[in-house]
């Protein structure tokens, strides 16, 4: 699938969102996505996009309220990143589960997350928050999720562990400095013990946001096969176009 159209939206009582669609009219299974830390840029316009590319109604919460930060500027990336209230972040994000369940094209009962770096906690905790309205989560090097100390002061996420409800895909590079195999197996160890379906994948000689094309990080194979995992895991759990 190839017709697709994507334009800017603004959520009810919450910040725009960048809306990518198939251009049939469906119904859609459909995917909220959540951002890194450099805002809703280029790039996440162009995740978006390719979601749709692949029969996705695919949604993009501007988390960051307008701002955008250049991949070079890390310092102003993270600062903002500290501002961040998960609160906020997750009614955000209901707020896209919301209008996604208003639209005509998207089917009501397939709806997924997917995330990276800072985003892929929000979809890990999007997993508990609303798992009454989600069916599959896939996080890229979800950064905070279970660390030793997260630089950024964020809480650790496993006591929501026995809250979710949809498969997770967890996807990994192993050279990735900021996420440590200490904290893969303590989240691998909480989803065992509260016997949730997840697939934990590390990718070798890969960095943190080896996904992301406009960063120095990115690794074309690595990515390649990830956005081939996370799209077989949304096929599996939320199905295809009908």
């Amino acid at each position: 699938m190839s017709q697709i159209t994507s334009e800017w939206i603004q959520l009810d009582n919450g910040p725009r969102a960048w809306y990518a669609r198939p251009a049939g009219a469906g119904p859609h299974p459909a995917i909220v996505v959540f951002i890194e830390a450099f805002g809703v840029n280029a790039h996440f316009q162009d995740v978006a996009e390719r979601l749709a590319k692949a029969g996705y109604c695919a949604i993009v919460p501007d988390l960051y309220h307008g701002k955008i930060y250049e991949y070079s500027d890390f310092n102003g990336a993270i600062g903002h990143l500290r501002t961040l209230h998960d609160d906020l972040a997750m009614q955000e994000a209901g707020l896209a589960i919301a209008a996604l369940q208003q639209r005509a094209e998207v089917r009501k009962n397939a709806i997924g997350v997917l995330g990276f770096c800072m985003g892929g906690r929000f979809a890990f905790m999007a997993n508990a928050v609303h798992a009454d309205k989600l069916s599959a989560s896939v996080a890229f090097y979800g950064a905070g999720i279970a660390p030793d100390q997260d630089p950024a002061g964020r809480k650790p996420l496993l006591h929501l562990v026995d809250q979710m409800r949809a498969p997770l895909l967890l996807l990994y590079g192993a050279e990735d400095q900021s996420i440590t195999p200490e904290e893969h197996g303590r989240i691998a160890t909480a989803l065992s013990t509260a016997q949730k379906r997840y697939t934990l994948t590390l990718f070798p000689g890969a960095p943190h946001g080896f996904f992301a094309d406009p960063r120095d990080s990115f690794r074309p194979e690595a990515a390649k096969e990830g956005w081939r995992l996370a799209l077989d895991h949304f096929a599996r759990h939320l199905g295809t176009t009908a």
